[in-house]
């Protein structure tokens, strides 16, 4: 479905709720383009900008990264997309990162991915990563060609520490507390649209036909 008008989106969901799959769908059928948080701040990491070694600093001594950087390194990339409709994922994270982005430009609606925390906890504990890729397999409904190993390197693949059920729980209790601002925040505005269950393959077509009527609705924006 091409675009005749641009269209920003934000999708938000715990990890594990499959938020990553239904991006990638998104992006496809509508022909948006992905801007990741986490990608963004790997990237920059990587090729040791100024913010990337900012950041750097901040994870190596176990401290958030403040909302002022993430929000400064998110409107810089989204600057280069002024022109195009637009997913985020991962970002806003806090209320202070959404009044940043609200700021610069206006959100058309907010995906919320609601799954069960039992769900997630499954998923999460069968996940074996890639690291140098970042790609996730799960042993229990996408599992690599062969066992332990990436499909397009062979290289190993690992069990982060983060996956751990008692880190697990840490990390959804941790979500939750710092989110539900931004859920309330995007709510009150009247953006907020909860997708809620335990399959991403039932979830999808509920995004996908809400997205559809969203956009050929009458009144759509033609500039940011």
């Amino acid at each position: 479905m091409a675009l005749q008008t641009l269209f920003r989106a934000v999708i938000m969901g715990p990890p594990g709720s499959g938020k990553g799959t239904v991006s990638a769908r998104i992006t496809k059928s509508f022909q948006l383009k992905h801007l990741s948080s986490g990608d963004l701040l790997r990237a920059n990491i990587k090729a040791k900008t100024d913010l990337g070694l900012l950041v750097k600093s901040c994870i190596e001594q176990g401290q958030l990264v403040p909302d002022v950087v993430i929000s400064r390194l998110i409107l810089s990339d989204l600057r280069t997309m002024d022109q195009s409709s637009w997913l985020l994922d991962g970002f806003p994270r806090t209320v202070s990162q959404a009044e940043a982005l609200d700021s610069v430009y206006s959100v058309d609606t907010v995906i919320n991915l609601d799954v069960p925390f039992p769900t997630i906890k499954q998923r999460l504990t069968s996940r074996w990563t890639h690291l140098p890729s970042g790609r996730v397999y799960n042993i229990d409904f996408n599992p690599p060609k062969v066992n332990g190993l990436d499909d397009m390197t062979g290289e190993p693949l690992v069990q982060r520490d983060d996956d751990t059920p008692e880190t697990v729980t840490q990390r959804l209790k941790a979500y939750k507390n710092q989110t539900e601002p931004v859920l309330e925040y995007y709510r009150s505005k009247g953006v907020l649209e909860t997708f809620s269950g335990t399959e991403t393959n039932k979830i999808w077509p509920h995004v996908q036909a809400f997205l559809h009527k969203k956009l050929s609705s009458d009144g759509q924006k033609t500039v940011a």
